[in-house]
């Protein structure tokens, strides 16, 4: 069993590969707990984790760069790369390099449509004014969203921010009282509705489930 470091070194380092395993997953640290459970769950002993930093969600422009050096970093390692980040704001970007690179990567616009199901996700067209967060997000909520938007500095930014949404949506992927707390207070601060959606692992699950039945 890998021990995963704290959130705070998942936001700003990532992880390392750990040794074993033909098939490499490549993800964005915010994933790092739910694919470990995963891989742990069904036995895969043929797939390992890697992830690059979390922080590159507040950098869209530099997540397809990264992708291609850490699958270029490992691809002599590994008989097979899945690259588990969607889109991502990346406009297409990401898509189009890992077509290139000959590797696949998880179908759906973000983390936040996989999750649910992007299926599922698709049909909530009445929520362009939702603000979501899932487990990882909560967690880390000062060091995505209250910090980097200012709000700690200048809360008077939150209604021009924020002035337009009129609901958080938490997507729990676990069924963690306290975590659902903490989204509350989220939602508190932020002035917004709450909801609570309880998704597991969506789409993720399926994904993987099919990378690691691949011969």
């Amino acid at each position: 069993m890998v021990d995963l470091p704290p959130d705070d070194v998942l936001t700003q380092s990532g992880l390392t590969a750990a040794p074993g395993g033909r098939i490499l997953v490549l993800a964005c640290g915010a994933l790092a707990r739910e694919i470990l459970a995963l891989i742990q769950l069904n036995g895969w002993d043929h797939m390992t984790l890697a992830c690059l930093p979390a922080k590159l969600h507040l950098y869209p422009d530099k997540i397809t760069e990264a992708v291609e050096e850490a699958v270029q970093k490992h691809s002599a390692n590994f008989e097979r790369i899945f690259v588990a980040y969607a889109d991502c704001g990346t406009g297409g970007l990401l898509q189009a390099k890992c077509d290139a690179l000959g590797v696949e990567m998880i179908a759906g616009p973000h983390c936040y449509s996989f999750f649910e199901g992007n299926d599922a996700f698709g049909r909530h067209e009445d929520e362009i004014t939702a603000f979501y967060l899932t487990d990882f997000l909560v967690k880390q909520f000062d060091a995505f969203v209250w910090r980097p938007m200012g709000l700690d500095r200048h809360p008077q930014l939150r209604d021009m921010i924020f002035g337009n949404y009129t609901k958080l949506v938490y997507q729990a992927q676990t069924e963690d009282p306290a975590l659902r707390a903490k989204a509350e207070e989220c939602a508190r601060r932020l002035e917004l509705d709450f909801e609570y959606r309880f998704t597991g692992y969506g789409d993720l699950a399926i994904a993987l489930n099919d990378v690691a039945a691949k011969k």
